[in-house]
């Protein structure tokens, strides 16, 4: 059964931060059919893509105040500001911003696993740590890997050089889509002043990369294979790709993440917010099997 709705006398205002991003765009497309007003947060306006209704309010980060203009007269906040070294001090200015203006509730996006001294985990740990401690009410979307991360392999899967450092690990892979329906829920749902909560949303069951590319072998009608590497010898074949350290170092982090099968956890939680079972991976892949064709072959 999927979680009850609140109702009030008016139309809540959502703010959103970060609606460019995959999750943020699908959230804002889904939030336009709810009688909701919906404001974009953004340091770009003129870049903006706004669906009909929504208004824009422009941010600037190296000047505290435009926050808290920003933010006035909203009721809730969605936060997913994106994977970068400022992602830390951002959002937990927009934290800070929106307690002050008076949002009555946060809804961050954060990623699912245990203490860890990776990135971008130990940055949603920080952020997490200080909304935590404000006077709002808050809830954490842990979400799980996003099948989307497969997206960054296309060109090896179709040039049969698959490989990298996840070993026979098991991740379990969300669909950005779901990610969504549970983050509408969550800015609709019902809520005291003193809420904290923290959902953990997991696909229907965890993967190694050897079963996906299994399955990609059928759905291509060709052997894919995924070939092992060492952890210093993906960070060299990303080097080597022209990936500048930062990135090379938070996709080393994560193929650790997946080797070790930290998130290899299955929640039935997106089922219990949405009232619709997870998207499967393999529904994705056949969805998006053409990004991991050879055009040679076909």
């Amino acid at each position: 059964m999927s979680r009850k709705i609140q109702t009030t006398p008016r139309k809540p205002r959502i703010a959103i931060a970060g609606a460019t991003g995959r999750v943020g765009s699908a959230l804002t497309g889904l939030l336009a059919s709810d009688p909701v007003d919906i404001v974009v947060l953004t340091r770009r306006p003129d870049a903006a893509q706004l669906p009909k209704g929504a208004s824009i309010a422009t941010l600037d980060f190296d000047q505290p105040h435009t926050l808290q203009g920003a933010l006035r007269g909203a009721d809730r906040l969605f936060i997913s500001h994106g994977t970068s070294q400022q992602q830390v001090a951002n959002e937990i200015a927009l934290i800070d911003g929106a307690v002050a203006a008076g949002v009555r509730q946060i809804v961050k996006l954060s990623a699912l696993g245990p203490a860890s001294r990776l990135n971008p985990f130990a940055w949603h740990m920080q952020i997490e740590a200080h909304l935590a401690h404000q006077p709002v009410a808050s809830t954490v979307l842990r979400p799980s890997a996003y099948i989307e991360i497969l997206k960054r392999a296309a060109g090896q899967i179709a040039a049969d050089s698959w490989a990298g450092a996840a070993g026979e690990g098991r991740a379990n892979f969300i669909d950005t889509r779901d990610v969504a329906d549970a983050a509408r829920v969550a800015l609709l749902e019902e809520f005291s002043p003193e809420s904290q909560r923290a959902y953990h949303l997991t696909g229907p069951r965890a993967w190694t990369m050897r079963q996906i590319a299994e399955h990609l072998s059928t759905l291509l009608g060709r052997r894919v294979a995924y070939n092992h590497r060492s952890p210093e010898e993906q960070r060299a074949a990303l080097f080597a790709d022209g990936l500048p350290p930062l990135v090379a170092d938070l996709l080393v982090g994560l193929d650790q993440v997946f080797r070790e099968s930290v998130l290899a956890e299955t929640t039935s939680t997106v089922e219990v917010l949405t009232g619709k079972p997870p998207r499967t991976l393999q529904h994705w892949l056949a969805e998006n099997i053409e990004i991991f064709r050879n055009s040679t072959r076909q």
